[in-house]
């Protein structure tokens, strides 16, 4: 599709210009701290990586950045709904467009429900409330499907209303990770770190060969636990909790100067997010032998095992808000990658209708809605997780090489950011995707290519007959 098309679209879209750079960046900080630090960080450590789990959270947030300075010259130039998927479009094909569009949708909803069914465990913990409706044990999660719903009724009432709540949440939870850095100081350890990266060992003989990384099985090497494998290991698993910054792509045609402030939010938000989990993570590791980390909630673990029950608490508290304001914008970015794709057509029509009062893609944003409630409600987290940093893997990918294609195909397109050192920089972004997609389990490789090829079966079927492709964008003057 010619960028020219994909513009002219942007401004006819309906979607109303009300995000501030500050807004951005609060958005980002919102869907990316959450289940990373409050999670991720100890179950990793404990299974993977050791103390090097810093070394992990360091590599992650390298490899985002690279991507992230694709993001954000594709999104100055292209500022649409859509992100990944609009750019494969302008770029690589109406095919590969539907791929990294299908693949986006499956990264949010997963994610979406991984976190809601995390935040009903958090809240059942701190409030005390019945488990058999709240948690991992629940038949039904009620508390999942309810927090869904709530947030799904700010996100449809307003792009703006979503960014105040966002914004609240984010300062509560920025607070908490601050309180978990200078407090832990005082129960610094430093014979935990030693050693920082625990020496490789055998898998356990129970351990399942599907769960074995990709690379492992094609250098022909022993399913293995730790050392440098183990830290790229937890590298690509905790990428995960870098991979909401793509969302702001996604509000293009809603950010007020999105050819400045697309940019500013995108890396701003991602220099924040990594400073906090480095430190965070270094505070965790010194605190507690790696070995003894409670993965449930290994920071408040950690301030119990200590006498700090009270910190605990806070710290309770502030997974509960940081995990909301995750759910929050990923709702936001399902409604965004739905309209776009409805409005090229590999959708139905009817889901990039927006709201006449509230300027929403509300009906995208609802069906989006009821499928994470379902998956949320009656599929365990175990269950959910795996497949997330491997869709926004593959959307990283696509973006960083469609820099260089875009920079050939229209030289003159204005570039108000361009990506330093190109071609060179976003071909080393792709291949750093590539690499850690490749320390991925074989069993979320096939879990992939099921999905992938539901979505091209999808495609041949609705999405190929009937995409706008080459068709002139319609006279909304005339309406």
């Amino acid at each position: 599709m010619p960028v020219e098309d994909i513009l002219t679209r942007g401004e006819r879209s309906g979607l109303i210009r009300r995000l501030t750079g500050k807004d951005l960046i609060g958005f980002g900080i919102g869907i990316i701290i959450g289940t990373g630090v409050f999670t991720l960080a100890g179950i990793e450590a404990k299974d993977h990586a050791g103390p090097g789990v810093v070394l992990s959270f360091v590599i992650g947030g390298v490899v985002a950045a690279l991507a992230a300075l694709c993001y954000a010259e594709l999104s100055s130039a292209v500022p649409t709904a859509g992100s990944a998927y609009t750019y494969g479009y302008a770029t690589l094909g109406e095919l590969f467009a539907w791929i990294i569009g299908w693949d986006l949708l499956l990264e949010f909803a997963l994610g979406a429900a991984v976190v809601s069914r995390s935040w009903s465990g958090y809240v059942s913990n701190l409030l005390g409330l019945p488990p058999e409706w709240f948690g991992e044990d629940a038949t039904v999660n009620v508390g999942a499907i309810l927090i869904i719903a709530v947030l799904t009724a700010v996100a449809v009432i307003g792009i703006r209303e979503s960014s105040w709540v966002t914004n609240g949440l984010v300062i509560v939870k920025v607070a908490v990770c601050v309180l978990v850095i200078v407090a832990g100081l005082f129960f610094f350890n430093g014979a935990n770190l030693d050693p920082f990266i625990p020496p490789a060992q055998p898998a356990a003989e129970t351990a399942n060969p599907l769960e074995q990384p990709l690379v492992q099985v094609v250098l022909g090497m022993e399913q293995s636990m730790y050392g440098i494998g183990g830290v790229f290991t937890a590298a690509a698993i905790v990428f995960f909790a870098y991979t909401g910054f793509e969302a702001l792509a996604n509000l293009g045609e809603e950010t007020r100067r999105p050819k400045r402030d697309l940019p500013v939010g995108l890396l701003g938000s991602l220099i924040v997010c990594t400073l906090l989990y480095v430190l965070v993570a270094i505070v965790l590791s010194a605190m507690v032998d790696y070995r003894q980390i409670d993965e449930g909630a290994p920071l408040a673990a950690a301030f119990q095992s200590v006498g700090q029950p009270w910190v605990a608490a806070l710290i309770a508290l502030g997974a509960v808000t940081g995990l909301t304001s995750v759910m929050m914008v990923e709702l936001v970015t399902i409604g965004r990658i739905g309209f776009a794709m409805s409005r090229d057509g590999l959708l139905p029509p009817k889901l990039s209708q927006v709201h006449p009062k509230w300027g929403t893609p509300h009906r995208m944003t609802i069906g989006g809605a009821v499928v994470i409630m379902l998956m949320a409600g009656f599929i365990p987290i175990s269950e959910l997780a795996d497949m997330v940093s491997i869709g926004a893997l593959s959307g990283f990918v696509i973006v960083s090489l469609a820099v260089p294609v875009l920079r050939r195909t229209k030289p003159d397109l204005p570039r108000p950011f361009r990506v330093p050192l190109s071609p060179w920089l976003p071909i080393v972004s792709a291949l750093a995707c590539l690499y850690l997609m490749t320390n991925l389990d074989i069993i979320t490789w096939l879990r992939f290519a099921a999905w992938l090829a539901l979505g091209l079966l999808i495609y041949f079927a609705y999405g190929y007959r009937n995409a706008r492709l080459a068709k002139p964008a319609p006279d909304t003057a005339r309406d």
